[in-house]
């Protein structure tokens, strides 16, 4: 069970903003919506290749506190890693927000 002394690191919320690129596409850059407080664990990590380039895609569990904003386009940043949500659901308590998230290291 989460406690709220376990959310122990401060990341950002960052939305995503999109930008038409005036050759029919857009173009996706990221706002910042609020910094807050997280527990973040690592879950599991795997070596791969993207775009020819060879890295590793590590994925986490990140606790934050009830919120109803967050969606699958969001990403959260703690410094230079930048966790990409892949999915969300409430906790049993439904005190806190759980978000499995992917961060790609090159």
């Amino acid at each position: 069970m989460t406690a709220a002394g376990d959310l122990n690191r401060r990341l950002v919320l960052e939305a995503p903003v999109d930008t038409d690129d005036g050759a029919g596409g857009v173009t996706v850059t990221y706002q910042t919506v609020t910094t807050l407080w997280a527990q973040v664990t690592s879950v599991s990590a795997r070596g791969e290749v993207v775009a020819d380039r060879a890295g590793t895609t590590v994925t986490h569990r990140i606790t934050l506190r009830a919120r109803n904003d967050v969606t699958t386009r969001h990403r959260l940043q703690d410094g230079s890693a930048v966790y990409h949500v892949a999915a969300l659901r409430e906790s049993a308590d439904r005190r806190f927000l759980l978000i499995d998230a992917v961060e790609r290291r090159d």
